[in-house]
């Protein structure tokens, strides 16, 4: 059974904050989170991304900050491109000390940390900008000139409107610390199940709660039952399935998770308000007059 897990970082040449390249390997761990801020840039590879309650497609350049304690994790695709690999820079709120960030100077980058909270996806050409500055900061050897270059990152990814929230404050409810790592322990289940069958009962174990208190307590902290969340990843997998690739409407039913075509069908229409196959057929044609 998968479970999240904190996640203890340690910086491999003793700086105040990491920068590591990650290959294949990187891609295989869990839904995981950590008290780290987290930048990660894609420089190879395709595949899905979990931020949060957040499931996108990822590829080349894909470019994120993560808030801290925010758990994700990134599944690579390895029928479509089996190689991987990517550049992380991780740092703690006060690696230079809580004050540092309270400065005039350090505005914009203040409330880049706090946007961060859900996650931001960045677009457009700063994505090559920022992988060919996180590539400069990797092999930089100076540590201070490294430093330098990780507030230069900041401040660029501060002033750029050419990003998107992965997590819509107005959909996640306030949680406090304890309720929001307890839940992430029940979402990194369900990240590294929801294609297979799903148990109540090893959902519940995650926290050490009974199924029937494990309902009460999940649908009190998220305001959706564990069996609407379930529901929620399939469907967004399914529909990521049918826009992205070729595959038949009855191997997206079953790669999502569902075991029913009637049932999948039902699920999909109620959720999307259109059938799986009109979905796609909808797709294509926005696709082709665009």
């Amino acid at each position: 059974m998968s479970k999240a897990f904190v996640e203890i970082l340690t910086s491999s040449r003793g700086t105040s904050f990491s920068v590591k390249r990650f290959d294949k390997k990187g891609f295989e761990a869990p839904f995981h989170f950590h008290p780290e801020y987290e930048l990660t840039c894609i420089t190879e590879g395709e595949g899905k991304r979990f931020v949060g309650n957040n499931m996108s497609g990822f590829q080349k350049n894909d470019l994120v900050l993560m808030g801290a304690n925010l758990p994700h994790c990134w599944k690579l695709d390895q029928d479509i491109h089996p190689k991987a690999s990517s550049i992380v820079i991780q740092f703690k709120y006060d690696f230079l000390g809580r004050e540092f960030w309270n400065t005039s100077e350090m505005e914009n980058i203040q409330r880049l940390l706090k946007r961060s909270e859900a996650g931001i996806e960045f677009r457009g050409k700063i994505k090559e900008e920022i992988r060919d500055s996180m590539v400069q900061c990797f092999n930089e050897i100076n540590n201070f000139i490294h430093l330098i270059q990780l507030l230069k990152i900041l401040n660029r990814l501060s002033v750029s409107k050419e990003y998107s929230l992965l997590n819509k404050k107005n959909s996640i409810p306030v949680q406090s610390d304890h309720n929001r790592e307890r839940n992430n322990k029940v979402f990194a289940y369900i990240v590294e199940n929801f294609h297979d069958d799903i148990s109540l009962n090893e959902a519940s174990k995650t926290i050490g709660m009974t199924p029937n208190a494990f309902c009460k307590y999940f649908k009190k902290t998220t305001r959706k039952t564990f069996i609407e969340t379930v529901t929620d990843y399939r469907i967004n997998f399914a529909r990521q399935q049918l826009i992205e690739t070729d595959k038949s409407i009855a191997d997206v039913c079953f790669e999502s998770g569902f075991k029913d075509m009637s049932h999948f069908y039902k699920m999909f229409t109620a959720r999307m308000e259109i059938s799986p196959i009109n979905y796609r057929k909808q797709f294509l044609k926005e696709t082709m007059n665009g």
